[in-house]
């Protein structure tokens, strides 16, 4: 069975961190780009990071910037989002993907169930 199962989320105070990781099975990440999204309550969802699998180059959003980091570990087969100085408004259901495109035609060809991130005091 081809999927991607998230893992790390929860509830931190503003300020703090967390990484997120996400798993593949049946398939090799290798040769994907990989993506983290997110969609906040009453949100579209939104495009957090994304590395590219042809020359691993990285892409984040303005919000994000400075403050998470993508990575891939492909012996491990799995990406993660390190995720520092959270903000309350960083709350959202964060989804892994994977996709045979580069970053900038990625749709998703695989998607994780989602990772519930709570920011707040």
């Amino acid at each position: 069975q081809l999927q991607l199962v998230e893992s790390g989320g929860g509830l931190v105070q503003p300020g703090g961190s967390l990484r997120l990781s996400c798993a593949a099975s049946g398939f090799t990440l290798d040769d994907y780009s990989v993506a983290w999204f997110r969609q906040a309550p009453g949100k579209e969802r939104e495009g957090a990071s994304c590395i590219s699998g042809s020359d691993g180059s990285t892409h984040y959003a303005d919000s994000v910037k400075g403050r998470f980091t993508i990575s891939r570990d492909n012996a491990e087969n799995t990406m993660y989002l390190q995720m520092n100085s959270l903000k309350p408004e960083d709350t959202a259901v964060y989804y892994c993907a994977a996709d045979l495109k580069r970053c900038g035609l990625f749709r998703g060809d695989y998607w994780g169930q989602g990772t519930q991130v709570t920011v707040s005091s």
